[in-house]
């Protein structure tokens, strides 16, 4: 375990005076999970579908798990959406008799278009074969992928409002597909953006997944990652954390802050998560996840939107000063060396 002001400079690093994110040259980035949650429920509940078989309408959006966020970068704009969804939806025949059943999105992602997006509709276990189930899978897919579309579309026009700064010359460039510049300059500068994407380089950061396994339970585990004494225990530096979902927090003498974005005791802690280091404004999505295995707990760590160039240093860093520092502070298990 390194000391304090010893170790890797990106995560031990001093304060700079010029740090400063001078029209979007840096990374920014605006989080819209929260919107997206509400926006996609909104649209979502609101499908219904008639037929000569009867109606059809989405009732309960049971499940709502993924993120999403929008970055800026020179003027660029480059979306980031990722959800898993479930529903359920209710069916009544002409004759009043009513079904129940599901539908699950599992790869609603900005890797797809809303046409290519799947949409699996079933009826609820124990229910009894109807045409109510077609029309569900035909036109209530049908007006499901016109709500994902929306939703797409609202995310890139609506939700964008304010990203962009106005460059030098006092021209703001939206990146947006589907909305046309007026000059040929901007035409250019589009197209530059357009191009750029289409070969590769669209986002500047990577998945991160580590797993560890402790010989202690989900809820030690877990008290040690959400107590500021036990974090500065193996830490060994100051630390401040509020663990409540809303809550900031400071590691490692403030080179390391972030946002409690979710809490689930023993099973799970998500976090908005940065270095200092890293660009202003940039955070990443750190999901810790709980798996009790009979006197062990296996922690899975997985960090969506680290910068590629930080991947490996994100890696070490949580090996080294959380993983290995919590087995060498509170004896969860042996280093391997």
């Amino acid at each position: 375990m390194a000391k304090w002001g010893q170790g890797d400079p990106r995560w031990i690093v001093e304060q700079r005076a010029d740090a400063t994110n001078v029209n979007n040259w840096h990374w920014t980035e605006r989080d819209a999970t929260g919107w997206s949650s509400d926006k996609l429920k909104e649209l979502l509940m609101a499908v219904r579908v008639d037929g000569e078989e009867g109606t059809c309408e989405v009732t309960e959006v049971s499940k709502l798990d993924g993120e999403a966020s929008i970055n800026n970068r020179k003027g660029k704009l480059i979306f980031f959406y990722e959800w898993d969804i479930k529903l359920n939806w209710t069916g009544i025949s002409v004759t009043g008799v009513k079904y129940k059943g599901h539908v699950e999105i599992p790869n609603l992602s900005d890797e797809n278009d809303a046409s290519e997006v799947e949409i699996r509709v079933s009826l609820a276990k124990d229910e009894p074969d109807t045409n109510l189930t077609a029309l569900m899978r035909k036109q209530g897919a049908l007006r499901i992928r016109e709500a994902i579309a929306q939703y797409i579309s609202t995310l890139k026009t609506e939700f964008t409002q304010g990203m962009i700064l106005p460059t030098a010359n006092g021209v703001s460039h939206t990146g947006v597909p589907g909305i046309k510049p007026k000059t040929d300059v901007q035409t250019a500068q589009t197209n530059a953006s357009v191009t750029c994407q289409t070969t590769g380089v669209k986002i500047p950061t990577c998945k991160v997944t580590l797993k560890e396994t402790f010989l202690t339970s989900p809820e030690e585990l877990y008290r040690v990652l959400t107590r500021q004494e036990l974090v500065e225990g193996f830490t060994h530096a100051p630390a401040s954390l509020d663990p409540t979902k809303g809550g900031k927090f400071q590691l490692l003498g403030g080179n390391v802050s972030g946002e409690f974005m979710d809490l689930e005791p023993e099973k799970r802690i998500v976090m908005s998560w940065r270095f200092k280091s890293w660009p202003a404004g940039h955070h990443a999505t750190i999901t810790l996840t709980f798996t009790d295995k009979g006197g062990e707990t296996e922690l899975r760590m997985e960090g969506r939107g680290v910068p590629q160039s930080e991947e490996e240093r994100t890696k070490e860093g949580w090996k080294r000063y959380y993983f290995d520092g919590m087995k060498q502070t509170f004896g969860f298990g042996a280093l391997l060396l």
